[in-house]
């Protein structure tokens, strides 16, 4: 199975979109800069979530009971799965007791983490992605490159052929304003149709056991209020205490996420519709060991904005597929080694640990310096390749031994001059290298002694 490095490999060889990608992205960093700095508070909002969710990760058990009792009162059923599968099996139990074949679902990056999709639609139920992005990725037959930006990756010119052959669209017409008109005209049918809508939570209040919902699109209004059945999918990190801490999330989110004042639309469900049912599946799935690893817990606090991936250097230039996991990025690099430690072994090593990730977190995880901890753990784990272990070994016996220092270096010399060194070294490739100086800091600092002396 392929790593980051080799993924990242493919993606700037073959796709040809490496430079296209960074600036695309760092476009959506450069608004949330200018976003950020209208807020004189914006700071205190930092420092004010990040200690909001730190004190509810410390009672995430307080809080979780409060949200269920809150959300029965509400007449909102609550069901708790531990592992994915138990939410697919829950969800789909749901479905089949109402003889319901055809589901709308907003964008969830849970659903996407559980595979929801495909273990619904191995038992013949229809469903449909509506967030335009996704709805783009699924006829792709593709995951989400980016949590907000589902189709970041794919170009409006693929976007036209791909709808062209499903949706039969004007061949060749890119315009992006006839592409989504087709593509509404296309869900607004699978609206009418649903008899299920499925949305993920943003929020989850335990004060009043509702939830809110943050979309651009309506989405999830539709999917909501049009189905008899509501079955909204949690993460249990989801949770804050009070509705009145809403207020920060909200001005900091969208800001963060894509550079607006707020998403254009925030719903509030604090109940079925009338006559509807309305279902809140909360999830576990490594969480609350998480919580018991203090180095990692604040990576709980994640809001899911995706500014950590729009800022990342690595992120921007190797897409979001190279990443083999359901959320990509520096947050997906530290919480995807706590599902699979082996199979997410060199997520933490894509990083140049920057802090550019940690600098524009909206609620201040110190996403480099767990990057950094993951690394450590690894190799603990003996997940680090034997290459990496034995160049790491040989280092560490040079750089603890002068003498053997002064040779390497008099070797280096040596081999550069002949290219041995640079082509054994993949940065290389891409990178100019620095060149070696003709005389090591030793020797320049002896003749500088020498001269003085004399």
């Amino acid at each position: 199975m392929k790593g980051h490095p080799q993924k990242a490999q493919d993606f700037i060889d073959k796709s040809g979109k490496s430079a296209w990608h960074d600036k695309a992205l760092w476009f959506v960093r450069e608004k949330r800069d200018k976003a950020s700095a209208k807020l004189p508070e914006w700071e205190q909002l930092r420092e004010t979530a990040s200690q909001i969710k730190a004190h509810t990760i410390s009672k995430m058990d307080d809080y979780l009971i409060q949200f269920e009792e809150n959300c029965l009162k509400n007449n909102i059923k609550v069901h708790w799965a531990s592992k994915g599968d138990d939410l697919n099996k829950i969800v789909h139990g749901i479905i089949k007791e109402k003889g319901a074949t055809k589901v709308v679902k907003s964008k969830s990056m849970l659903t996407e983490e559980c595979h929801l999709n495909a273990f619904l639609e191995k038992d013949g139920i229809e469903v449909t992605d509506t967030d335009l992005g996704e709805r783009i990725v699924q006829m792709r037959r593709e995951t989400p490159s980016h949590i907000v930006l589902p189709a970041i990756h794919t170009k409006k010119e693929e976007i036209s052929e791909l709808f062209h052959k499903e949706l039969g669209t004007e061949k060749g017409n890119a315009d992006p304003t006839y592409l989504t008109r087709a593509a509404r005209a296309h869900l607004r049918q699978k609206f009418l149709d649903a008899e299920v809508g499925i949305t993920g939570i943003n929020f989850a209040i335990a004060e009043t056991g509702g939830i809110a919902v943050c979309t651009n699109e309506g989405n999830a209004d539709l999917g909501t209020t049009l189905p008899p059945v509501h079955i909204a999918c949690m993460g249990m990190e989801k949770l804050i205490p009070k509705l009145n801490h809403l207020g920060v999330f909200t001005r900091l989110l969208a800001r963060s996420a894509t550079g607006q004042a707020i998403t254009t639309y925030t719903s509030h469900f604090h109940g079925p519709r009338p006559g509807g049912e309305m279902h809140i599946v909360i999830l576990d799935n490594g969480r609350s060991e998480l919580i018991g690893k203090p180095e990692f817990r604040s990576s709980l606090g994640c809001i899911r904005c995706g500014a950590c991936m729009n800022t990342c250097p690595i992120y921007r230039r190797s897409g979001g597929h190279s990443y083999g996991s359901v959320i990509p990025g520096p947050i997906g690099s530290v919480l995807s080694p706590n599902q699979d430690i082996a199979k997410h072994a060199t997520l933490p090593f894509a990083s140049t640990l920057c802090g550019s990730c940690t600098d524009v977190c909206p609620v201040k995880i110190d996403l480099h310096t767990q990057l950094l901890a993951w690394r450590q753990h690894i190799v603990k784990a003996g997940h680090l390749p034997l290459s990496k272990r034995l160049s790491m070994k040989v280092a560490g016996k040079v750089l603890s031994s002068p003498t053997a220092y002064k040779f390497a270096g008099k070797g280096l010399k040596v081999f550069s001059k002949i290219g041995f060194v640079y082509n054994m070294n993949k940065w290389h490739k891409q990178r100019e290298m620095p060149i070696v100086p003709k005389k090591s800091f030793k020797e320049l600092y002896k003749e500088r002694q020498q001269g003085k002396n004399s």
